[in-house]
């Protein structure tokens, strides 16, 4: 396959997860500041810091209010990493590809990014956001549909999924972290009902809280939460999961093209290190730092994807 393809079939699927993702911070911002009777906007500004965005947020306004951010993060064009401005390049990345993609799957990318252009054409009201939030995401898993429907189990398929691994463990891996360092106004309420309702809302914000009650539902703190975000490999948004999903994406790819590349070796051993640790171990180690790491790792396994299979020619 040629380089360009392949990256265009990667930032494809990264741009649609991240969309996916920046609705769901989004619904967990609003439901916590919902609970709030003051201090609401350090949870937006938490909701900004763990997007990635606050430079060109703080460019832009100078207090962190629920419409203001709303609307940065859904629609405004400025903020590359908007979920109207990663649907357009999604749609341009698939134009790209097209050859590339079933007849479904354009059909699908391409009818999310008209129904997202409709919905967003003006600022979202807050009474209109769970509606909204409820169509980005429905959009998402109508694209995923299809692929996993209609693509052969090809390098194409592969590409797809390396993408999607890389940008969801990012972003959960952020989510963790700001809500460990930013959501808690002091280290005195760590373990309290206030740190417990806001693990509640992370589980929310990455669609894991009904999985979690299933599994334990009477357990719930922050070491058993993280682990089930961190370690827990039959949950789709994990850490575990993701990079369980890149290895085995990227394991196929060696096995069509006959060569393993460095971005393989790199993955196999960011899975040793989560399959070698337990719950207990990260937090002697520091969530921070653990966290910190990981973030590190994957975005240097992306590079090198990038560098591996020449996405830029």
């Amino acid at each position: 396959m040629l380089g360009k393809t392949a990256g265009g079939l990667y930032w494809m699927f990264r741009y649609l997860e991240r969309s996916e993702n920046t609705a769901r911070l989004v619904e967990a911002g609003f439901r916590i500041a919902l609970t709030r009777s003051t201090d609401s906007e350090s949870e937006w500004e938490s909701v900004v810091t763990t997007a990635g965005v606050t430079a060109g947020y703080s460019a832009t306004y100078d207090s962190f209010n629920a419409p203001q951010v709303i609307d940065y993060l859904l629609r405004d064009r400025s903020n590359p990493s908007s979920v109207m401005s990663v649907i357009e390049n999604a749609r341009t990345n698939a134009r790209l590809v097209r050859t590339a993609l079933t007849t479904e799957v354009w059909e699908a990318v391409n009818d999310n990014w008209m129904t997202l252009k409709e919905a967003l054409k003006r600022p979202v009201r807050e009474t209109e956001l769970p509606a909204i939030l409820g169509t980005i995401r429905q959009q998402s898993a109508l694209v995923r549909g299809a692929v996993h429907g209609t693509l052969l189990r090809n390098d194409i398929y592969d590409f797809t999924q390396i993408g999607t691994s890389i940008e969801r463990a990012d972003n959960t891996a952020r989510i963790i972290d700001v809500k460990y360092y930013t959501l808690l106004p002091t280290a005195s309420f760590v373990g309290s009902s206030l740190d417990n309702v806001q693990w509640e809302t992370v589980l929310r914000s990455v669609s894991a809280h009904r999985s979690f009650r299933w599994i334990s539902d009477d357990d719930m703190t922050a070491p058993a939460i993280a682990d089930f975000l961190i370690l827990d490999s039959r949950f789709p948004r994990s850490l575990s999961f993701s990079v369980k999903n890149l290895v085995s994406s990227l394991g196929y790819l060696a096995k069509d093209y006959g060569t393993r590349e460095k971005s393989h070796e790199m993955a196999d051993n960011l899975r040793a290190t989560l399959s070698d640790q337990d719950i207990n171990g990260i937090f002697d180690i520091g969530l921070h730092q653990f966290i910190g790491d990981f973030i590190s790792d994957n975005n240097a396994i992306a590079q090198q994807i990038e560098a591996d299979y020449r996405f830029n020619g």
